[in-house]
């Protein structure tokens, strides 16, 4: 298999999009611009991914729990 085939490309995943967004979003409201990372210490920087991962974790679970609401109201499910 050519895995440089300009034709094929690579399948995508939604949630991680979304999950992206949340982990930026917290980095921002944390007065952070995720495009500068790197400028923050080790230290700091594994804490500020760990509670934004946590928060875009939380967010995610949001996300489903209204989704399958909205499936239950409309009795897709």
């Amino acid at each position: 298999m050519n895995r440089s085939d300009p034709d094929v490309h690579p399948i995508e995943d939604p949630i991680a999009h979304l999950e992206q967004g949340f982990i930026d979003e917290f980095i921002r409201l944390r007065g952070h611009d995720p495009a500068r990372l790197r400028d923050l210490a080790p230290g700091e920087l594994d804490e500020l991914l760990k509670h934004a991962t946590a928060y875009a974790s939380a967010k995610l679970a949001e996300v489903e729990s209204r989704a399958h609401y909205v499936h239950e109201l409309h009795g897709d499910r």
